[in-house]
């Protein structure tokens, strides 16, 4: 029996890629049943590099903001109040400082203590130079060729654990780390026997689908840049606005149309040869089990051959400018229902011309999705296809146009009564380290990285001072202390200076010839007191 209320509708689809889920170091029994996920530093051998200061193992802190009503459960999935179910204490990091262990430098900062701020640039594909493009295509595959140092996929529930005594993790590739927190933060709820709830979704249909995919990307791009050493790589995005075809749908690029068989991809594209993962739902609520990884075929793919019912054709840039002009970030139920909903409009169900929900009709993201027709076009399973990314990127830069043209203040992203997971203060599913959605709510530039399209011209004095502006930004606490106390000397040299011009004063009226009639000495005098 498959569960559904009408009046219930949320569907959100989050896809974490690389920083997220289970630490290798946390998969285990002694981790899940202490409940405490505190790997150690190697830097100083000690939990969240306490000894270095940079981070400290600590209890989490849960959100007590009410929900919406779309999901009418309550302790029947562990992603709820995550990451509450398997960990409860995990690392806190200080400063600059970030990851489960606290090893990694924020976003926007680099270098061995994480003081050098950065900032990258996003590029159009179709800019980028032979070689940095194919640098881009070696390394997404060199991801799915590579088993994740780092992180393991859940293979079962907390519950099928034994409650952690029993662990069920197994290794999976960088690449595909990523499309299985994406089936996980979009699955269904498993009630037993073959009871399924399906409108549940932590990343799609509500107010945290930009930040989360905002952040999403972030980890994706950490994990290549850690993978190939390469700390200046991007993620690039493709402009589909005005687009006729699928442009990027070459062997140059994402791979091409296969010559007889129009819904795989051409062998002469290396994506060919890729497997896909967590494409089977219905499978796995039948037997109530979690994806697992394995390989179920090749990626599907068939652009244009879609339901132009739902999607007569790509999004327009009138279409994108309109979504833009909305001046609400998140409205009334703040789910696919939303009417005049910048989020909901951008996500693509609402009409892009009025913004007014519409869910007969995909537009905007969802188009993209639709268009692709085929495997991205489930959303548990859409990041197998490697356009996911490059699509998501240029969601994102959108995003980053309406927080820059309108500059709302964090306290615009609801705080409660959104679908669950999506309130301000609620931790991302499925990411380790936690992450808030409100975090994300903020320009990207404040994150470390910038779109090529939205660069803002360079003043040249400005770029002379930044330099010197960043050193008097670590040593102003130097400078700070060296102005009290020279403010404090100064106090002491003026007072004794002071001192000594009244005494010297004094001397001088008992010596001094009287030069003066008497009234103007008085005079003088007043001035002198006054």
């Amino acid at each position: 029996m498959k569960m559904s209320l009408f009046s219930v509708g949320i569907f959100l689809g989050i896809l974490p890629f690389s920083s997220g889920q289970f630490p290798r170091a946390c998969a285990n029994a002694d981790s899940l049943l202490s409940k405490e996920c505190c790997p150690i530093w190697p830097g100083d051998g000690s939990p969240c590099g306490e000894l270095s200061g940079r981070g400290s193992c600590r209890e989490i802190l849960l959100s007590d903001a009410p929900l919406g009503p779309q999901f009418p459960f309550s302790g029947v999935d562990d992603r709820e109040d995550w990451p509450a179910v398997f960990y409860n204490r995990t690392c806190q990091c200080s400063g600059n400082f970030m990851g489960f262990s606290c090893a990694d430098c924020k976003f926007n900062f680099a270098g061995p203590n994480c003081t050098e701020r950065k900032l990258r640039v996003r590029n159009d594909i179709f800019q980028l130079s032979t070689r940095e493009k194919n640098q881009f295509l070696a390394y997404l595959n060199l991801a799915k060729h590579t088993t994740s140092r780092d992180f393991v996929i859940a293979t079962g529930t907390y519950a099928q654990m034994n409650n952690g005594s029993t662990p069920m993790f197994r290794d999976i590739n960088v690449y595909d780390l990523f499309v299985w927190m994406h089936y996980y933060v979009s699955r269904d709820t498993l009630l037993g026997g073959t009871n399924v709830w399906r409108d549940i979704d932590f990343a799609h249909e509500a107010p945290g689908f930009l930040p989360w995919h905002r952040l999403f990307l972030l980890m994706w791009e950490h994990e290549i840049q850690k993978l190939t050493g390469n700390e200046n790589f991007t993620i690039p995005y493709w402009d589909w606005r005005d687009a006729k075809s699928c442009d990027i749908c070459t062997d140059e690029y994402m791979g091409g149309r296969h010559p007889s068989n129009p819904n795989l991809l051409s062998p002469a594209s290396f994506f060919s040869s890729w497997q896909v993962i967590c494409s089977h739902s219905e499978e796995y609520n039948s037997r109530q089990e979690l994806c697992n990884g394995t390989n179920e075929g090749p990626v599907l793919r068939n652009p244009g051959n879609h339901d132009k019912g739902r999607t007569p054709r790509l999004p327009s840039s009138e279409e994108v400018e309109f979504c833009l002009s909305l001046t609400q970030y998140e409205a009334g139920t703040m789910d696919k229902m939303a009417n005049f909903s910048f989020r909901n409009t951008l996500e693509g169900f609402a009409n892009p011309s009025t913004a007014i929900s519409n869910v007969s009709q995909s537009s905007l993201h969802n188009a993209l999705h639709i268009y692709m027709n085929g495997s991205m076009s489930q959303v548990q399973g859409s990041a197998n296809d490697p356009i996911f990314i490059l699509h998501h990127a240029f969601v994102d830069s959108i995003f980053e146009q309406w927080l820059r043209r309108h500059q709302p203040l964090r306290e615009v992203y609801p705080a409660a009564n959104a679908p669950i997971g999506h309130n301000r203060e609620s931790y991302m599913v499925p990411f380790i380290p936690l992450y808030r959605n409100g975090e994300f709510f903020i320009s990207s530039r404040d994150l470390g990285y910038d779109y090529e399209y939205l660069v803002e011209p360079a003043n040249p004095f400005q770029n002379f001072l930044v330099p010197y502006l960043e050193q008097a930004r670590q040593i102003w606490p130097w400078l700070l202390g060296a102005a009290v106390v020279g403010a404090i000397i100064a106090t002491l040299v003026a007072g004794v200076i002071a001192l000594g011009c009244r005494r010297k004063k004094r001397i001088s009226e008992e010596t001094q010839p009287l030069l003066m009639e008497s009234e103007d000495y008085q005079h003088v005098t007043y001035q002198s007191h006054l």
